[in-house]
């Protein structure tokens, strides 16, 4: 028996209008949905990651954690609006279901992002697949950089070789 598909929407984007970096996921897991929180998951490295970058640790709550990053000249968001899923993965997304969103919106209120990075493989092709095509072509100059996913499914990589990539972040975050 195959599992059912169920529809799900993503959360307002972490940000502000000083962010000078964009970091975007795919679509929260069942993990983030539940806890209402990007990254939710307990073993996903994104925030222990961001600790280490901008003090911004799985030990602190979840509003401070966002505060930081917003401190730091950091948005977080994720491609996908909406889409249906049979699971938490990436790969249960139903082809077809998937919702962009609004990129053009997002950086008028944003406009001094300067890069944006994508988590991982999905986020990317997700980027390139619904968002890219759709985005004024001004904004499609900005700089893209994948960056090694920090879902715990995602274990080829250390925490430490995951953090040293993403360092990308904080420099690109740090430049004005």
């Amino acid at each position: 028996m195959s599992a059912t598909s169920q529809r799900i929407h993503g959360f307002a984007p972490i940000s502000a209008p000083s962010a000078r970096v964009l970091v975007l996921g795919s679509v929260p897991g069942t993990a983030s949905l539940e806890s209402g929180e990007y990254y939710g998951h307990p073993r996903n490295a994104f925030w222990p990651i961001m600790g280490e970058l901008f003090g911004a640790g799985p030990d602190l709550d979840y509003a401070t954690r966002a505060r930081r990053l917003t401190r730091a000249g950091v948005a977080v968001w994720d491609v996908l609006r909406a889409c249906r899923r049979t699971g938490s993965g990436d790969s249960e997304i139903e082809r077809g279901s998937e919702v962009a969103n609004d990129f053009d919106i997002f950086f008028a209120a944003h406009s001094r992002i300067r890069a944006i990075f994508l988590n991982g493989g999905m986020a990317e092709i997700a980027w390139r697949r619904f968002a890219l095509p759709r985005m004024d072509l001004s904004l499609r100059a900005l700089p893209v950089a994948r960056l090694p996913s920090t879902s715990p499914a995602h274990a080829s990589r250390t925490l430490a070789q995951k953090t040293a990539a993403w360092r990308a972040v904080a420099r690109a975050a740090t430049q004005r």
